[in-house]
């Protein structure tokens, strides 16, 4: 047994990790970790957006191929895409080609831009919706989770508002998940407590 097989046998996970040990590491180092970098704040708002209606493992999957398409995840440079760079995408095998998406991307990069000059920084803006702290949640199953909540709802109104697409009350809750705004790891996770204050 290797040490990855001994670590997966060991921990006791959220259910939705499963087996796929790109999902496990995914859920070990990343998701639910409170994130302050605008980059990758943006990032994770375009691939919320990009997993509408897909599951977020698919979305995974094709991370890095996003990263390699869209310079990796550059706002600035995104904001500039033309009409030939989406027909680019458009046939780029390696992530999701859904027209609405890729546009949305642009729209989201022009919007986050736009933000950035005239409120600051990105990361303030979305922390202030949880007044700055991580929301401690203590689901003890994975059903008791939301979809939505309050905050998620307030955060697409404003985010709409300032132009962003693709930025659904469901959506702001996976970006505020992944980002750490909330602790949704359920309370039998190894992973709770260590992301709890």
């Amino acid at each position: 047994m290797n040490p990855g097989q001994a670590r997966t046998k060991r921990l006791n996970r959220c259910r939705w990790a499963g087996n796929d040990p790109l999902y496990q590491a995914y859920h070990d180092d990343e998701w639910g970790v409170p994130c302050h970098h605008d980059r990758l704040l943006f990032e994770f708002l375009i691939l919320e957006g990009a997993q509408a209606g897909l599951s977020w493992i698919t979305v995974l999957r094709k991370r890095e191929n996003y990263r390699a398409a869209m310079d990796g995840f550059d706002p600035q440079r995104m904001a500039g895409y033309d009409d030939r760079k989406l027909a680019s995408l458009m046939n780029d095998p390696g992530i999701i080609r859904n027209r609405l998406k890729l546009e949305s991307a642009i729209r989201n990069a022009r919007a986050f831009l736009e933000l950035r000059e005239k409120q600051g920084a990105f990361s303030e803006f979305i922390w202030r919706f949880v007044d700055g702290t991580t929301i401690q949640n203590h689901w003890q199953n994975i059903t008791e989770v939301p979809a939505s909540t309050v905050e998620s709802t307030a955060m697409s109104r404003e985010l709409k508002h300032l132009g962003f697409n693709f930025v659904g009350p469901t959506i702001c809750y996976a970006l505020m998940q992944a980002m750490g705004l909330v602790n949704d790891h359920t309370t039998d996770c190894f992973r709770h407590p260590e992301l709890g204050v």
